[in-house]
Protein backbone atom coordinates (compact mmCIF):
# COMPACT_ATOMS: atom_id res chain seq x y z
CA UNK A 1 0.00 0.00 0.00
CA UNK A 2 1.34 3.26 -0.86
CA UNK A 3 -0.39 7.02 -0.99
CA UNK A 4 2.38 9.74 -3.32
CA UNK A 5 1.21 13.07 -2.54
CA UNK A 6 4.17 14.97 -4.83
CA UNK A 7 5.39 13.40 -8.06
CA UNK A 8 2.81 12.38 -10.59
CA UNK A 9 3.95 8.21 -10.93
CA UNK A 10 4.50 6.58 -13.34
CA UNK A 11 2.10 3.99 -14.26
CA UNK A 12 4.71 1.51 -15.79
CA UNK A 13 6.52 2.12 -13.04
CA UNK A 14 3.58 1.51 -10.64
CA UNK A 15 2.80 -1.89 -12.44
CA UNK A 16 6.35 -2.86 -12.47
CA UNK A 17 6.61 -1.88 -8.59
CA UNK A 18 3.04 -4.19 -8.21
CA UNK A 19 4.20 -7.29 -9.74
CA UNK A 20 7.47 -7.28 -7.45
CA UNK A 21 5.45 -7.15 -4.33
CA UNK A 22 5.05 -10.31 -2.39
CA UNK A 23 1.45 -10.64 -3.17
CA UNK A 24 1.59 -10.24 -6.83
CA UNK A 25 1.54 -14.43 -7.40
CA UNK A 26 -2.39 -13.82 -5.68
CA UNK A 27 -3.36 -10.92 -8.58
CA UNK A 28 -4.90 -11.92 -11.45
CA UNK A 29 -5.25 -8.41 -12.97
CA UNK A 30 -4.65 -4.51 -12.33
CA UNK A 31 -6.90 -1.84 -12.67
CA UNK A 32 -6.12 1.81 -12.91
CA UNK A 33 -8.07 4.60 -12.64
CA UNK A 34 -6.80 8.28 -13.62
CA UNK A 35 -9.49 11.01 -12.36
CA UNK A 36 -8.77 14.48 -14.36
CA UNK A 37 -10.29 17.92 -14.22
CA UNK A 38 -12.95 18.54 -16.96
CA UNK A 39 -14.73 21.54 -18.38
CA UNK A 40 -17.64 20.42 -17.91
CA UNK A 41 -19.44 21.22 -14.51
CA UNK A 42 -20.01 18.37 -12.21
CA UNK A 43 -23.52 19.98 -11.57
CA UNK A 44 -24.08 19.30 -15.45
CA UNK A 45 -22.42 16.35 -15.81
CA UNK A 46 -24.48 14.50 -12.62
CA UNK A 47 -28.15 16.32 -12.59
CA UNK A 48 -28.13 17.93 -16.19
CA UNK A 49 -27.90 21.74 -14.55
CA UNK A 50 -26.79 24.11 -17.06
CA UNK A 51 -23.70 25.24 -15.65
CA UNK A 52 -20.52 27.65 -17.70
CA UNK A 53 -17.30 25.54 -18.32
CA UNK A 54 -14.92 24.68 -15.80
CA UNK A 55 -11.92 27.15 -15.88
CA UNK A 56 -9.94 25.60 -12.78
CA UNK A 57 -10.44 23.55 -9.65
CA UNK A 58 -9.12 23.62 -6.08
CA UNK A 59 -8.25 20.45 -5.01
CA UNK A 60 -6.99 18.89 -1.49
CA UNK A 61 -7.50 15.74 0.43
CA UNK A 62 -7.01 14.40 4.03
CA UNK A 63 -4.09 11.84 4.12
CA UNK A 64 -5.50 9.95 7.15
CA UNK A 65 -9.16 10.00 5.78
CA UNK A 66 -7.43 8.11 2.37
CA UNK A 67 -5.06 6.08 3.93
CA UNK A 68 -8.24 4.53 6.02
CA UNK A 69 -10.18 4.11 2.77
CA UNK A 70 -6.74 2.55 1.26
CA UNK A 71 -6.97 0.11 4.34
CA UNK A 72 -10.31 -0.81 3.56
CA UNK A 73 -9.87 -1.98 -0.30
CA UNK A 74 -7.28 -4.34 0.97
CA UNK A 75 -9.94 -5.64 3.81
CA UNK A 76 -11.84 -6.58 1.07
CA UNK A 77 -11.81 -10.33 -0.56
CA UNK A 78 -9.26 -10.72 -2.91
CA UNK A 79 -7.48 -7.18 -2.76
CA UNK A 80 -4.13 -7.67 -2.53
CA UNK A 81 -2.62 -4.11 -4.25
CA UNK A 82 -3.70 -0.69 -3.59
CA UNK A 83 -1.88 2.49 -4.75
CA UNK A 84 -3.16 6.09 -4.69
CA UNK A 85 -1.92 9.11 -6.24
CA UNK A 86 -3.56 12.66 -5.75
CA UNK A 87 -2.43 16.07 -6.39
CA UNK A 88 -3.64 19.23 -4.94
CA UNK A 89 -3.84 23.32 -5.28
CA UNK A 90 -4.74 24.71 -8.54
CA UNK A 91 -5.47 22.44 -11.39
CA UNK A 92 -6.47 23.48 -14.39
CA UNK A 93 -9.13 21.62 -17.04
CA UNK A 94 -6.90 18.34 -18.17
CA UNK A 95 -4.91 18.04 -15.26
CA UNK A 96 -4.61 15.17 -13.27
CA UNK A 97 -6.61 15.05 -9.88
CA UNK A 98 -6.05 11.40 -8.99
CA UNK A 99 -4.26 8.10 -9.55
CA UNK A 100 -5.73 4.49 -8.15
CA UNK A 101 -4.22 1.25 -8.82
CA UNK A 102 -5.82 -1.66 -7.39
CA UNK A 103 -4.57 -5.31 -8.06
CA UNK A 104 -6.55 -8.61 -6.99
CA UNK A 105 -7.40 -11.98 -8.13
CA UNK A 106 -10.85 -11.96 -9.89
CA UNK A 107 -12.28 -8.63 -12.44
CA UNK A 108 -15.05 -8.39 -10.54
CA UNK A 109 -13.75 -8.18 -7.07
CA UNK A 110 -10.59 -6.03 -8.53
CA UNK A 111 -13.21 -3.87 -10.68
CA UNK A 112 -16.01 -3.56 -7.55
CA UNK A 113 -13.43 -2.59 -5.35
CA UNK A 114 -11.85 0.13 -7.29
CA UNK A 115 -15.39 1.68 -8.03
CA UNK A 116 -15.54 1.50 -4.09
CA UNK A 117 -12.34 2.93 -3.20
CA UNK A 118 -12.66 5.84 -5.59
CA UNK A 119 -16.18 6.81 -4.61
CA UNK A 120 -15.03 6.90 -0.85
CA UNK A 121 -11.52 8.70 -1.99
CA UNK A 122 -14.20 11.06 -4.01
CA UNK A 123 -17.10 11.47 -1.32
CA UNK A 124 -15.52 11.38 2.00
CA UNK A 125 -11.80 11.89 1.65
CA UNK A 126 -11.81 15.53 -0.68
CA UNK A 127 -12.32 18.79 -1.33
CA UNK A 128 -12.81 20.37 -4.96
CA UNK A 129 -14.01 23.35 -5.76
CA UNK A 130 -14.68 24.18 -9.21
CA UNK A 131 -14.02 27.38 -10.78
CA UNK A 132 -15.86 29.38 -13.40
CA UNK A 133 -15.23 32.80 -15.40
CA UNK A 134 -17.96 35.16 -14.55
Amino acid sequence: MSIITREKPSLDQWLKEAKAEETAGSCGMYLVHNGTVRETARAQVRHGQESPAVTGMDFSFDREKVERAMDEALEKEGIFCVKVWLNSGHLEPGDDIMMVLLGGDIRPRVADALFSLVETIKTRCVVEKEQFDE
